[in-house]
């Protein structure tokens, strides 16, 4: 799996500069995001993966190939049609296991959808919420509606229509409710390995976050909740995964590391135990102290010395 720095977030000026996509020109900054783009003449004959990572904008696919979607608990397989809602809350990893991709896709930001419609709470909507079936199987009939909609979001994108937005607005809700019908992959969802691929994924998360290069540098991941966050899982859940494969909880492994960081700091730098403590995530110095002094048994200044 290609995994990328999640605590950074792809940004929709990063899509469209990985990409060289076109920007919709003349939007108004005040109506938020919107795109779509035909998935062949955005991919080309051989579709790209795309990283495991967390994107600032949702996106609404219609697949049809053969295709892998990862995410840190579950593989989906994708044989032959899919519709697939993502939300910048949920990280994945994106695969085309087939030379040939169709389809289309929609890209969108929360303003854009919520302009209009304050009580309307993308993230406590069934697809795009975390733990939920963000992938759907779709029979060849329901691909033909769902590409109706796409159809019709092209035609919309290319007109002089002074409401087009607002129309656009309502075809994605349209993608919404048509996907909150359909039935999820459930058959497809393997999760046997499931807690092997997240101690992975911890595992490489926190050893992104190395070495301390900077005095100016400060972890962005420092307690067990920030790695959950990431991985798009519940805390205890993460902790029990650890728990299973390693020996050891979330804690403890985050606390072994920032101390293994930390001497490297004292032996082959110069700065101060505060800079030190700082760097790793601890605003009072007293607080590194006391780990430091739990798990090496002398105090950071005894160490150094």
């Amino acid at each position: 799996m290609q995994l990328c720095s999640m605590a950074d977030i792809k940004s929709i000026q990063d899509f469209y500069a990985e990409t060289a996509a076109s920007v919709p020109e003349n939007v108004p900054k005040e109506i938020g995001h919107f795109n779509v783009f035909e998935t062949a003449h955005f991919a080309g004959e051989k579709a790209a993966p795309m990283p495991y990572d967390r994107r600032a904008y949702y996106k609404i696919s219609l697949i049809i190939g053969k295709n892998r979607a990862e995410y840190a608990d579950k593989v989906i397989d994708i044989e032959a049609h899919a519709l697939l809602f993502a939300t910048p809350k949920i990280p994945y990893n994106w695969q085309p296991l087939s030379d040939v991709q169709g389809g289309y896709f929609c890209i969108f930001t929360e303003d854009f959808l919520t302009k209009n419609s304050s009580d309307l709470l993308l993230q406590q909507l069934p697809v795009f919420s975390p733990g939920g079936h963000p992938v759907l199987s779709l029979t060849a009939e329901q691909v033909k509606e769902v590409e109706h909609i796409f159809l019709k979001m092209f035609k919309e994108m290319n007109s002089d229509y002074v409401y087009k937005y607002d129309l656009l607005r309502n075809y994605v809700i349209e993608l919404i409710h048509n996907g909150q019908k359909l039935q999820p992959v459930t058959t497809l969802y393997t999760d046997s390995n499931a807690a092997g691929r997240i101690s992975a994924l911890f595992t490489e998360l926190l050893e992104r976050q190395f070495p301390v290069e900077s005095p100016r540098q400060q972890l962005k991941l420092r307690a067990a909740k920030d790695y959950a966050s990431q991985l798009s899982v519940h805390v205890n859940y993460l902790n029990k995964v650890l728990k299973d494969v390693t020996g050891k909880t979330t804690t403890v492994l985050i606390a072994e590391r920032l101390v293994k960081e930390a001497k490297v700091m004292l032996k082959h730098t110069d700065r101060n135990i505060s800079e030190i403590a700082w760097s790793l995530g601890f605003e009072d110095p007293s607080h590194f102290n006391y780990l430091f002094k739990k798990h090496t048994l002398l105090t950071p200044t005894a160490f150094r010395s």
